[in-house]
């Protein structure tokens, strides 16, 4: 896929550390003051002139672990990222760094990577861009903030997928992506986006008309008035859902682990699929657009960059003694949409890849944390079909009732290594489905039993149409102990209709974790505890 040269400033741990020595006392800030201080209004939409860069979309952070951060954001011309850095939210004795320059190879997006940030600690950081065309000038700042890892295990956050796809974009007349808002109300660590971020085969039209009766009214640009397909469209595509005001606010206060997964370039795509019965499309590769798609998502979502692979979304982000975060990519390196019933392992099988796989099963062997939770961007028990309305080809895992065929015995032979290599306290996350459900994978009631009970949680859609529940898929034996969908006969609920869901995670300082599903208004619907196992 495409490269694209990004110069770099790293900050140091020592030039940080110094900062907070300047800082003395003061340097611990309640989450309450500070998130009331940050909510009073979200980054502004700030209109272009010919006298004041703009900062349109706000700012964003993202990829936390470490001590290291992403801040991101994006000018409205060429111009160099600025970043001001602080543990106080006045900003007194912050740090000053001087970022990438913004420029169009980039779309005018920028992002700096944080390192040597103190622990357990609220920081709050300020970004500005200085204008290259004379130099002089700067944008009206915009300020944002995130916490690291409590030393006491103590971690919340919440975690959902799919937004605007079905044609539903942002109403103001339902205000907007009231869903975003709901989370942020959780005081959340981190967020992670568990893929679908946009939806660029969806375009958002004026109006859509809703099931049952009624309008949905959108606001809508150029670039989502069609499928995307090139760069520039699937630019804008990210750059609607940056329009929202809830997002822009969500992204100023809670750091996103950003997954990506078919939307992002073609529904059900994968590399050898092709476009040619879908007349919306001039460019019949879905190859040629997921490359497009991926370009745009790299630049657009606060994601670390891989020097050596910049194209790879997978990674482990360590957040405090309780928690490890293994985000895995369940579309880049997928063989085609077949049947799937596949009984040896190859080319056709791989839903995560060989090399994916194998850097999977080391990082969990070598994580020390209580929990390891597995950010997948699709279910493994739920049947997902490649065409839904024949229920023919496995755009998923689950293929069907019976042994483990196909993409299963990639997963199979995961869940098998974590069963004979003891590791402990594996809790999958995920989305995809529209819908909210939790799932108890039961070996003895499986068809395939070399595997370690656990649980898989599934919330979603965010601001998107709602679907569901899809059928479920014996092999590893889920049970399901609880789903929230649309009534029988009922699909594409819009927003307006309430379903629309996101999932909690609490950890306390013990190990106990509390998974919480919640609804549009950010009620619980189901809870489950979860005991960390020796």
């Amino acid at each position: 896929m495409s490269k694209i040269p990004e110069p770099r400033r790293w900050v140091t741990r020592r030039s940080f550390l110094y900062n907070s020595a300047l800082a003395g006392g003061g340097l611990l800030v309640a989450a309450s003051t500070a998130g009331r201080a940050l909510a009073q209004a979200a980054p502004a939409i700030v209109t272009a002139d010919s006298r004041r860069i703009a900062m349109p979309y706000g700012v964003q952070s993202g990829d936390l672990s470490g001590g290291r951060a992403i801040v991101w954001s994006r000018a409205d011309r060429p111009a160099r990222m600025i970043v001001e850095v602080a543990t106080t939210e006045s900003f007194r004795n912050a740090r000053r760094f001087e970022g990438p320059v913004a420029v169009t190879d980039s779309d005018y997006t920028a992002r700096l990577d944080l390192s040597g940030l103190p622990a357990d600690q609220r920081v709050f950081y300020r970004v500005s861009f200085q204008d290259l065309s004379d130099l002089k000038s700067f944008s009206e700042p915009v300020t944002g903030q995130f916490r690291t890892a409590p030393g006491n295990g103590r971690v919340r956050f919440v975690w959902s997928g799919d937004t605007a796809g079905q044609g539903y974009g942002i109403n103001p007349d339902f205000g907007g992506m009231r869903i975003y808002e709901a989370m942020r109300r959780t005081e959340p660590h981190f967020f992670i986006h568990s893929g679908d971020t946009i939806y660029a085969d969806n375009p958002i039209p004026e109006t859509k008309e809703l099931p049952g009766g009624g309008v949905w009214k959108n606001i809508t640009t150029e670039a989502k008035s069609k499928v995307a397909e090139t760069l520039g469209d699937f630019r804008g595509a990210h750059a609607y859902n940056l329009m929202d005001e809830n997002l822009r606010r969500f992204n100023a206060e809670v750091p996103m682990f950003a997954q990506w997964d078919d939307h992002e370039a073609t529904n059900n795509w994968y590399w050898e699929k092709r476009m040619d019965a879908d007349q919306r499309y001039k460019e019949k590769s879905a190859a040629v657009l997921a490359a497009n798609g991926m370009r745009a998502f790299l630049e657009y979502m606060p994601i670390r960059h891989d020097p050596e692979n910049r194209d790879r979304i997978y990674n482990k982000f360590s957040y405090g003694p309780h928690l490890d975060v293994f985000r895995i990519d369940m579309r880049s390196y997928r063989g085609p949409n077949t049947a799937n019933l596949q009984e040896e392992m190859g080319p056709e099988t791989a839903i995560l890849g060989s090399e994916q796989i194998r850097w999977l099963k080391q990082a969990l062997l070598a994580s020390n944390a209580t929990w390891k939770v597995i950010a997948a961007d699709m279910p493994i028990g739920v049947i997902v079909y490649d065409n839904g309305k024949d229920k023919t080809g496995s755009e998923a895992i689950a293929q069907g009732n019976g042994p483990a065929r196909g993409r299963e015995l990639e997963i199979a032979d995961l869940l098998s290594f974590i069963r004979r290599n003891g590791i402990r306290n594996t809790v999958w996350l995920t989305a995809d489905v529209h819908y909210t459900a939790a799932h108890y994978y039961d070996p003895n009631k499986a068809k395939f039993q070399d595997f370690e009970p656990f649980w898989e949680f599934v919330s979603g859609p965010l601001n998107s149409g709602t679907f569901g529940p899809n059928e479920l898929d014996d092999t590893f034996g889920p049970q399901l102990m609880f789903v929230k969908a649309p009534p029988d006969g009922q699909s594409n609920l819009a927003p307006s209709a309430g379903m629309q869901f996101f999932g909690q995670v609490d950890i306390g300082e013990d190990g106990v974790m509390l998974v919480t599903l919640k609804d549009l208004d950010g009620q619980s619907l189901y809870t489950k505890e979860l005991l960390p196992a020796a």
